[in-house]
């Protein structure tokens, strides 16, 4: 068996970074996106206007061109159109990346990755047995309590209509 890539290895590996900005792709804009693609554009690779890393939050407007609101009466603020292509484009081309990775070992160590599938599954079987006794459980909890509470609603109704 041949060892992972290093850019495999170090996508799996933890890492001490919060950030409480605000995400793309669940990605910090500020502290990730934006200097990723200062750097490709530096490079050559990409060509996104300087006004789009500029001021990469623009007011989003309604077709009218009003500003948009939210149902809350706060502005709607949306990433710039370019900005937010390439991010789709870098997610597009991370999920080929990682389909190809999988397929790629598949290919290379079936009896391995079908071992992995198993053990998995028979691993997994006990977890989905209680998740579903406990969701049996507690839908049985429910409908008792529901049941009991009509029956309340029921019996003071009909007091009510007793002494009426």
């Amino acid at each position: 068996m041949t060892e992972s890539p290093s850019y495999i290895k170090a996508l799996l590996q933890p890492t001490q970074q919060k950030s409480a900005g605000r995400k793309v792709w669940s990605i910090d804009l500020e502290q990730v996106w934006l200097p990723f693609f200062v750097a490709t554009n530096t490079m050559g690779d990409t060509a996104i206007p300087l006004e789009a890393l500029g001021a990469p939050l623009r007011l989003a407007y309604d077709k009218d061109g009003a500003v948009r609101f939210s149902a809350s009466g706060r502005p709607i603020v949306k990433v710039a159109t370019e900005i937010a292509a390439s991010v789709r484009m870098v997610r597009e081309n991370f999920v080929a990346n990682l389909l190809a990775y999988a397929s790629g070992v598949a290919t290379e160590c079936p009896d391995g990755y079908k071992a992995q599938i198993q053990a998995s599954a028979e691993a997994g079987k006990p977890i989905l047995e209680a998740d579903k006794l406990a969701l049996n459980n507690a839908l049985l909890a429910k409908a008792e309590a529901v049941a009991e509470a009509v029956a309340e609603v029921r019996g003071e109704a009909e007091a009510e209509l007793v002494t009426a």
